[in-house]
């Protein structure tokens, strides 16, 4: 009989991760019929408690499937890599992933911080796609240490890219470049795989007095709690209002109840530094909103002559990301859009034969979820290609 973690599992890679980090109130729980009338069933919270329980007892029955004699690479050990790997995997294929950075689990691991999702859980469901015999290479930089065209040259019938959208954005304003500027993408990079606010640490980031993070979406949150751990008073400035600030609901609240403070409908003009070159200060113009944009939220409009400064020792840009350019620059054939992002068909497939691609590194920043799907459809395409290469 299968227990509630296997069935569970069958149908989501990472059930640990997703009833922590998924935006269910708009997904599972936001379609409950329960909801009509009062609450929606608590569908992430069971989740994460069934998946809980079967790690700690060790109930998860991950045994390696009988080989099929196939080889197939997977770029990026994040939601999306990992879930096509563990879906090969169980169809009996010897899967390899290589990791550009020291540890699996991509913004599992280095993007979303230790408070939201313990790495201990994502070490554990990395573990047990370990046991199903997926093998992961990291500090494997692909279109640097090796190239695509390389890994067939190395006998993998068919490669996934699912290298994630990690190429920070900046605003385009003056004092970009001063000492305390960091991306979103860098700053819990340093917090949460680099384990840089302990003492001593190799890499460490400044306990800042204050902090001001730009933009509103979960990362911004994220990013302004782990500020504020850190001992900051800090700022998130968004230059729309509350109600189109796009972070999930409970990611504010939780902000909220920590202390951050939340300036709306502001946006920055200028970072100011001092005689050292470094951040002392946020030029911003209050903001009014206008029409909708294309959107549907509505435009926001600066308002002349409203400038005024927000002391800052530490400026965060969270204003998203895009793919970094790297695989697209190596691998001749690959068809990507004007955002950079690889196109492919809505089963995973691209313009190169042979490579497969999903979560971010096709879409732009999204959800875990909807990377995890992104994987689960592109291993079902690529066992389908291999199958029918074989005939």
């Amino acid at each position: 009989m299968q227990s509630a973690y296997d069935i569970l599992s069958s149908a989501n890679a990472l059930p640990a991760v997703c009833g922590r980090v998924c935006p269910q109130e708009s997904q599972c729980e936001g379609k409950c019929i329960r909801d009509i009338k009062g609450e929606s069933v608590g569908i992430g919270r069971l989740e994460r408690f069934v998946a809980d329980w079967a790690l700690e007892n060790n109930a998860a029955k991950a045994e390696k499937p009988v080989p099929n004699g196939h080889k197939v690479a997977v770029v990026g050990s994040g939601p999306a890599g990992l879930t096509c790997a563990g879906e090969l995997a169980r169809a009996g294929y010897a899967v390899t992933i290589y990791e550009s950075l020291h540890a699996a689990g991509g913004v599992l691991t280095y993007g979303i911080p230790e408070f939201r999702l313990p790495k201990d859980i994502v070490k554990k469901e990395v573990a047990n796609l370990e046991k199903l015999g997926v093998d992961i290479e990291t500090n494997m930089v692909i279109g640097k240490t090796v190239s695509v065209d390389e890994l067939f040259e190395a006998g993998y019938e068919a490669v996934f890219i699912g290298s994630g959208a990690g190429l920070p954005m900046f605003m385009g304003i003056p004092g970009e470049s001063l000492v305390g500027v960091f991306s979103a993408n860098e700053y819990l990079t340093r917090i949460n795989l680099m384990k840089a606010y302990r003492d001593g640490a190799a890499t460490p980031v400044m306990h800042n007095k204050s902090v001001v993070v730009v933009g509103g979406g979960n990362v911004a949150m994220d990013a302004a709690r782990c500020a504020k751990r850190m001992g900051a008073d800090v700022h998130i400035v968004y230059r729309r209002s509350m109600e189109e600030l796009p972070a999930r609901r409970e990611e504010v609240h939780h902000a909220q109840e920590e202390g951050i403070i939340f300036s709306l409908l502001q946006n920055p003009v200028k970072i100011n530094g001092d005689e050292n070159g470094r951040v002392k200060s946020v030029t911003c113009i209050r903001m009014e909103l206008g029409e909708p944009d294309a959107s549907g939220r509505r435009s926001p409009i600066p308002i002349e002559g409203s400038e005024f400064d927000i002391e800052a020792d530490a400026v965060i840009m969270a204003l998203g990301t895009s793919p970094n350019p790297l695989i697209r620059s190596t691998t001749p054939g690959l068809e990507v859009n004007r955002r950079g992002c690889i196109v492919t068909a809505e089963d995973g497939a691209t313009s190169r034969e042979g490579v497969f691609a999903g979560g971010d590194a096709s879409t732009g920043s999204a959800t875990v979820i909807l990377a995890m799907g992104a994987g689960k459809r592109a291993a079902k395409t690529i066992d389908e290609y291999i199958k029918s290469k074989a005939q």
